[in-house]
């Protein structure tokens, strides 16, 4: 009998989904604290919204926020520096074979989810949305 193995288009495995969620709460433990001697992270107010892992969980993708406003870049820049210790401290909260390597990317889910919404209250969207719904009662 041989495995079958889903392609990319197939999504992450549960192991993918629980190995990020894991890291994602180590992550926010470590930044909670705030044990950092970079200026830059020593105030900041950073939320782990997402972590998404690589297919052989060597790499993982943190997306984060700032805790009620934007993320500076500054802040970003000096998440970037501190991946490696970062790495050190997920490695020994997440039991792995390997210590993933960090990647950090602003989350802009929700400004997207923002602007959607301001698009579709402008009164010209809102006018086409009700023509539209009264079209497809008239069929």
């Amino acid at each position: 009998m041989t495995k079958r193995h889903a392609g990319p288009a197939a999504g992450p495995s549960q192991r993918q989904l629980r190995v990020a969620e894991e890291v994602r709460h180590a992550l926010a433990a470590v930044l909670a604290r705030g044990e950092f001697r970079d200026p830059d992270l020593a105030t900041a107010r950073i939320t782990v919204t997402e972590v998404r892992a690589s297919p052989d969980l060597k790499h993982m993708t943190a997306f984060v926020s700032g805790l009620g406003r934007d993320l500076p870049e500054a802040q970003l820049r000096a998440l970037k520096r501190a991946a490696p210790w970062l790495r050190t401290q997920v490695a020994k909260a997440v039991r792995l074979r390997a210590a993933p390597e960090l990647h950090f990317e602003l989350d802009t889910a929700l400004d997207y989810a923002m602007r959607i919404d301001r698009v579709m209250r402008q009164p010209e969207v809102a006018r086409d949305l009700v023509r539209k719904d009264e079209e497809g009662e008239a069929e």
